[in-house]
């Protein structure tokens, strides 16, 4: 990803704006925001609060779960130009480091690996606060 082209200010001002008012109120607690977006991919901030901190000390994996889907349906956005009803057919995840939970924020990258006309492939990278990747997730979307 080309971080010297974040998009268009308008961009992610819509894509936060959904996150505000398309997803569930308790997604809305995890306080994502949108820091870039393209067409086809978006990239998400997470802020690790005690609210998504496990007994073990580390951000939990339905927090990342969750931030994952809302990362893609995001992306997918991007393609559609907005909003249009979708639902998540499979979401994958595959945990491969702990995140801290000790503050900061974890950094999800969501791209659209390939968009048909009823089914989405996606993909998104989880990073921890210090750049290693914590978690993989593939998905699959129907448009309905």
């Amino acid at each position: 990803m080309d971080h010297d082209n974040k998009g268009s200010p308008a961009d992610i001002e819509m894509l936060n704006e959904a996150l505000a008012t398309l997803v569930a109120p308790w997604v809305r607690g995890l306080s994502m925001r949108v820091t870039e977006a393209r067409a086809g991919e978006v990239v998400l901030s997470l802020p690790v609060t005690p609210l998504v901190v496990h007994g073990g000390g580390v951000l939990c994996g339905q927090a990342m779960m969750a931030a994952a889907d809302t990362a893609m349906i995001l992306a997918v956005m991007t393609r559609l130009g907005g909003f249009k009803p979708m639902t998540t057919v499979q979401l994958q995840t595959s945990f491969l480091k702990p995140v801290p939970g000790d503050g900061g924020e974890a950094r999800l990258l969501a791209r659209v690996l390939r968009m048909g006309k009823s089914l989405v492939f996606g993909e998104i990278l989880l990073h921890g606060r210090g750049g290693d990747l914590a978690a993989h997730a593939t998905t699959t979307y129907a448009l309905l």
